[in-house]
């Protein structure tokens, strides 16, 4: 058996594979986050613990014997999480997250030297882990002079679990201090961000074994004296190693919190000014790029809240044939954008509505916002000189067959479901455990799911669709000024 941990910004989820590589149950387990400012995201990393504890108790409840056969253990996690440990290993204030933007001067700032996108391969963001530690300097300053390590969020699961500080290159690669192209951390990128290489963990590559769990652990769960913990990988490049997503031209869309359009390379291929990220993969030798906006089916969730209802509910009303688009836009920069515009600043909105538009038009507009943004991502890939022929889909969102007809559309790409089953970053994570606990080789681990259907773009909606995307295109200068004022 093998298990993988995915830390998710919405909970934790515990997965139970077999050596078939058959899913024998999984567990998730809620976690919240704190805004107290706009701009501002953070949780505290003893939820993360205590979360895992309550969905490992409750698999050891429901599967007691296959939980005590764990040979290997995957982890993935939310990127880019600064957690701050002082030299005793506590944590010295809450994780800021991925999503928190606070530090976007400071990241404008480090951006400002070329040397970070030539040594980093990509733009220094402000959910980036490197101005994150430099706002804690020049705004914490008693915090940042007891920071002893920096660990990433499912880095400091590692810490619990193993005793041991280490990271993996795809993860990594989302701090602003990793060489990129030779997968070692830059006592140069570190320096300049007023860190030093002492406070990095240990770099292995995803399939390594990293560390072995800890006999406390490991007795609590039953489980035996050996279990290889692996060095796992960042969300995306976990859900990549999940779907197959692991060669040349392969590639998926995802809709999580954020939403990914996500490429597989054999080559390190940055390409700092699109905004498109060129990160590690999990696997050695190779590399993977993606486009990133931070709101996808949050934007959903944030929405159906207003309307006091579930977002399953909104997008079934809309039934399963995809119409043009209406004159209702959203824009969905509910915590700023990544790709293309690297901007902490622009806040969402609706734009066009009238006395007739009703719930059903603007959920179509929720869902053709993201759709649009997504399309937004594959340009700058195509910029970079990537051109998918298809991606398969995962996340939350994708369970909406609508939601998927107005993505594809949006991008005109092929949008593959695979049947029914869980491929995700836990998934991923799992077989990463394997690799690591066995020496299987990665290529023969890592096969694409069964697709059951795909959905293929309407010839009779592209320049309904055309023409919606440059409306929408349209509007983001606008709306930038807006937010600026």
């Amino acid at each position: 058996m093998y298990l993988g941990l995915d830390l998710g910004t919405s909970g934790i989820k515990a997965l139970l594979l077999d050596d078939q590589q058959r899913v024998v149950d999984s567990v998730t387990t809620s976690l919240s986050l704190s805004r107290l400012h706009s701009g501002w995201s953070e949780q505290n990393p003893q939820d993360w613990l205590n979360a895992t504890e309550s969905a490992l108790d409750a698999l050891k409840q429901r599967h007691p014997v296959e939980l005590a056969a764990v040979r290997g253990i995957g982890l993935s996690g939310q990127m880019h999480g600064a957690t701050l440990l002082d030299q005793a290993g506590r944590v010295l204030r809450p994780c800021m997250l991925w999503n928190d933007t606070r530090s976007h001067r400071q990241a404008a700032r480090l951006d400002a030297n070329p040397r970070f996108r030539e040594v980093s391969g990509n733009i220094v963001f402000p959910g980036f882990t490197a101005p994150k530690l430099l706002w804690v300097k020049e705004n914490e300053p008693a915090v940042f002079k007891l920071t002893a390590r920096v660990l990433l969020p499912k880095d400091y699961l590692r810490l619990w679990m193993t005793g041991e500080y280490v990271s993996d290159m795809s993860d990594a690669a989302g701090t602003s201090w990793l060489d990129t192209g030779v997968r070692k951390w830059s006592e140069e990128l570190l320096a300049l961000s007023g860190m030093s290489i002492d406070q990095m963990p240990d770099l292995v590559e995803g399939t390594e074994a990293a560390g072995i769990l800890r006999k406390p652990l490991a007795q609590r769960w039953g489980m035996g004296p050996a279990v290889a913990v692996a060095g796992g990988a960042g969300d995306n490049a976990a859900s990549a190693v999940g779907t197959g997503t692991v060669v040349e031209g392969s590639g998926f869309v995802s809709l999580g919190t954020s939403g990914v359009l996500f490429a597989a390379n054999d080559s390190y291929l940055p390409e700092p000014a699109s905004a498109v990220h060129a990160f590690c993969h999990a696997l050695p030798g190779t590399w993977h790029q993606m486009g990133v906006i931070l709101s996808a089916a949050s934007a959903l969730d944030w929405y159906a809240g207003f309307l006091q209802s579930r977002p399953r509910d909104l997008t079934l009303s809309l039934g399963d044939r995809v119409v043009p688009p209406g004159n209702v836009i959203f824009l969905p920069y509910l915590s700023g954008e990544r790709t293309p515009y690297n901007d902490a600043v622009v806040r969402g909105s609706f734009v066009g509505l009238a006395h007739e538009s009703d719930r059903n038009a603007m959920t179509r507009a929720v869902l053709e916002g993201v759709a649009f943004a997504l399309r937004d991502n594959l340009e700058a890939l195509r910029a970079t000189g990537t051109e998918l022929s298809g991606v398969i889909a995962v996340g939350g969102g994708s369970h909406s067959r609508y939601w998927l007809g107005t993505i594809a559309n949006a991008l005109q790409l092929e949008i593959q479901v695979p049947v029914e089953g869980d491929y995700g970053a836990a998934f991923g994570a799992a077989r990463l455990g394997l690799i690591a606990a066995t020496g299987e080789q990665p290529l023969k681990i890592c096969s694409a799911p069964e697709i059951e259907e795909s959905i293929v773009p309407e010839a009779s909606l592209m320049d309904a669709f055309e023409q919606a995307y440059q409306r929408y295109r349209g509007l983001y200068p606008l709306l930038r000024e807006w937010s600026k004022s």
